[in-house]
């Protein structure tokens, strides 16, 4: 790994220290990013920086770095690594306290850490091999919307996908509605329509999801909706993707056991690849 950036600087990141006393640290207070840089390309920068801003906000952590110095802070990492394909990860803590206190004061230094580590380069034969998954009740906290690094329910989450040799886990309230999976949004296709679960404190808002959305609405005649999707819609879908910033748009082959389709990546999702590696620059 490359240097680091901690606190102002740019360093080694043997050299990186921060306090065990940090927040962020003792109750996983902070609020993180991670940005695609495609040959010193950054996917989705305003989005991503506008969702930081928006959880730190919510946090109540303020931070003073202008958009400008997050943008160089971000291509600086990724200039000082020797892959072509990275994720640019951006987290802020409310720093470090002298005391351990739920309670925290007003006047503390947020601590703020960068790093660029590899990403697999994104899809564009239109080829992949597709995610098996598993569907679990979502047991997580209920504010989903923010990017927080407590992702403890996520981990707990995708250990039980892992545990089974399985990619992910796709998440479902007491209503046997989606929310979302561990680290990825969901998308269904039913009838050549594009549904995916609106926006709401039980999923986070994705900025590959929102890049998606907004590209097969600008750019195609493909339809989409923003709406409840009931579990039982899931398991009788032609199609389903998950999104993410790291994955990209990745076709769902298997669920449960079951075959989604004829068990392979299906045209539409083809379709919305090509599209989405088209224009996924130009927001």
């Amino acid at each position: 790994m490359g240097q680091v950036y901690l606190n102002g600087r740019f360093m080694p990141m043997e050299e990186a220290r921060i306090s065990p006393m940090d927040r962020g640290f003792l109750f996983g207070e902070g609020i993180y990013e991670v940005i695609p840089c495609h040959q010193s390309k950054l996917v989705g920068f305003s989005a991503h920086l506008a969702r930081l801003k928006n959880g730190l906000t919510e946090l109540e952590i303020e931070v003073t770095l202008t958009d400008q110095e997050w943008r160089d802070i971000a291509l600086t990492l990724a200039k000082g690594h020797s892959s072509d394909y990275l994720g640019i990860y951006l987290h802020v803590s409310r720093g470090a306290d002298n005391r351990r206190s739920h309670g925290y004061p007003d006047n503390l230094t947020p601590t703020i850490f960068a790093f660029a580590f590899d990403i697999a380069p994104p899809n564009s034969d239109g080829k992949h091999p597709g995610f098996k998954v598993v569907t679990e009740l979502d047991k997580r906290w209920r504010r989903c919307h923010i990017k927080s690094t407590a992702l403890l329910g996520n981990v707990m989450h995708f250990r039980q996908a892992q545990r089974q040799q399985l990619n992910e886990v796709i998440l479902y309230n007491d209503r046997q509605e989606l929310t979302e999976a561990s680290s990825s949004n969901v998308f269904v296709i039913i009838d050549s329509l594009v549904v995916t679960p609106p926006l709401d404190s039980q999923l986070l808002p994705g900025v590959t999801r929102q890049l998606l959305l907004r590209i097969l609405q600008e750019h195609s005649d493909i339809r989409v909706e923003e709406r409840v999707v009931r579990l039982d819609e899931l398991c009788l879908a032609d199609e389903v993707w998950l999104t993410s910033s790291t994955k990209e748009l990745t076709p769902v082959i298997e669920i449960d056991g079951n075959a989604v389709g004829n068990g392979r990546p299906g045209p539409l999702w083809r379709q919305a690849q090509r599209l989405f590696n088209q224009y996924k620059y130009d927001y």
